[in-house]
């Protein structure tokens, strides 16, 4: 996509947007004095959550009302009071506003107001495309002198939302103008399988998530959404920090709205933190969810949860009718780094080969040769190394020196402090038709990898 310097200079706030250009657009029937009065005024669009009752899941604090800016934009009010008239498609509202820049940028003001109208009688409730339609207008009477030009005593009274809603937009911009390379996937996913269907990687240095379809030839990027995060930003170590975790995880369970607060829009879908990484290192907290934006909110500014990750609602419906609960993976990550697959592929042989060592020394039946994997500080939920050897050696005594596949391997790589490899497979004896499906979690020290988590998960 080609971006104009003038689109850029808009999202960044300059005065050249507009006020170089005197955008032609046509008049409003609505008078001078009228889009004054209603520029002057400051309106909360946002209702109050409705409150259902709860049945199982736990449930966090309602939303606080978030008025929205009118200022400039006071005369998109009247637009604003329509319902919506569509059902979104997810992402369309966000390309339907990113369209709306680039006809900006090349100075096509008259297409800019008509689709920005357009988009906020569908989605009153997208608060940043209401505060670029709010300008377009303000523009037909006098020059705009930045992105969100309200009236200096709107402005000093909602600074913090505005701040807000001009990061949104930054943010937005910035991810869809830095596209990950064409075939490539984050470094996290080293190997798939093909019973893993689909994976999330998120990218909190863009609030973007991306959306991978897994296939014969491999991960293939097929949607990515705008998102918010925790209020005090990432890494997450306690309880009620506000902050959301990084690290690898899985989707453990697809909650039904109808069970769930308004606050949560469309629905939620859990994730496993504290992971057994978190655990070791003492991390706390839990409820940690991908879910959706209350009725009055079409999106959050980009640090403004509680820790989860909050998306549109369109765009988290997309989601939950694609991903599978337990089997799709999660990657959270301050920045994602990205490369072609046969690369990754290429940096993970030394991994496969201790992988395939362990396997071969449990078919083995050395149980001494096979706790040498292990490291002293393992744990399998609440036992420790000694409290599980006993079932380690169960496995072994029932292999009967049978050898053992592993099936359908899945293992994904977390760097930051410690290498960590989250490895998942099915273990099946030669002979059986079934077995158990496991997750170890493995950490490199030195020049050795060493298990310090196996657990059945399946």
């Amino acid at each position: 996509m080609k971006w104009s310097l003038f689109a850029i200079f808009y999202i960044a706030f300059s005065t050249l947007w507009l006020t170089a250009t005197a955008l032609p657009v046509q008049a409003s029937p609505k008078s001078p004095d009228a889009k004054a009065k209603a520029a002057s005024q400051a309106v909360a669009r946002k209702p109050a959550p409705k409150t259902r009752t709860p049945k199982k899941a736990p449930l966090k604090p309602a939303a606080r009302a978030t008025p929205v800016v009118a200022g400039a934009a006071g005369a998109a009010l009247a637009v604003a009071s329509k319902p919506a008239q569509t059902t979104p498609r997810a992402g369309e509202p966000e390309a339907r506003l990113i369209e709306i820049y680039r006809l900006i940028g090349q100075a096509r003001g008259r297409d800019a107001l008509a689709r920005a109208e357009s988009l906020v009688q569908d989605h009153p409730t997208f608060q940043l495309a209401q505060l670029v339609y709010g300008d377009l207008l303000s523009s037909q009477t006098r020059p705009v002198r930045a992105f969100g030009d309200v009236p200096d005593t709107t402005a000093t009274a909602a600074a913090p939302m505005l701040a807000d809603l001009r990061e949104e937009s930054k943010i937005r911009l910035k991810a869809l103008r830095e596209r990950p390379p064409l075939g490539s996937i984050p470094t996290q996913f080293l190997a798939l399988s093909p019973r893993t269907r689909h994976a999330i990687a998120v990218d909190a240095s863009r609030a973007r998530l991306y959306l991978f379809e897994n296939s014969a030839t491999g991960l293939k990027l097929i949607a990515d959404y705008y998102i918010s995060v925790g209020k005090s930003g990432l890494e997450k170590t306690l309880e009620g920090d506000q902050r959301t975790p990084l690290g690898v995880y899985y989707i453990t369970s697809n909650l039904d709205p109808k069970t769930l607060k308004d606050f949560y829009g469309a629905g939620a879908l859990p994730i496993n933190y504290p992971n057994p990484l978190d655990q070791s290192r003492g991390k706390t907290g839990s409820g940690i969810w991908l879910h959706g934006t209350p009725p009055g909110q079409f999106s959050r500014a980009p640090q403004a949860s509680d820790g989860c990750v909050v998306l549109a609602n369109p765009d988290l419906e997309r989601i939950i009718r694609t991903v599978e609960v337990r089997s799709t993976p999660v990657v959270i990550a301050q920045q994602l780094h990205w490369a072609a697959p046969h690369s990754i592929r290429a940096d993970s042989k030394a991994f496969e080969d201790t992988l395939q060592a362990w396997r071969g020394a449990k078919a083995s039946g050395d149980l001494a040769r096979v706790l040498g994997f292990y490291a002293p500080d393992f744990r399998s939920f609440s036992k420790t190394l000694p409290e599980w050897t006993p079932t380690l050696r169960g496995e072994i005594t029932s292999a009967r020196g049978r050898d053992i596949e592993l099936k359908d391997v899945s293992y994904l790589r977390w760097t930051d402090s410690a290498d960590t490899m989250v490895a998942t497979f099915g273990e099946v004896v030669d002979g059986a038709r079934t077995g158990t499906v496991k997750r170890q979690y493995w950490i490199r020290r030195g020049t050795q990898w060493k298990i310090f988590f196996e657990g059945v998960i399946g």
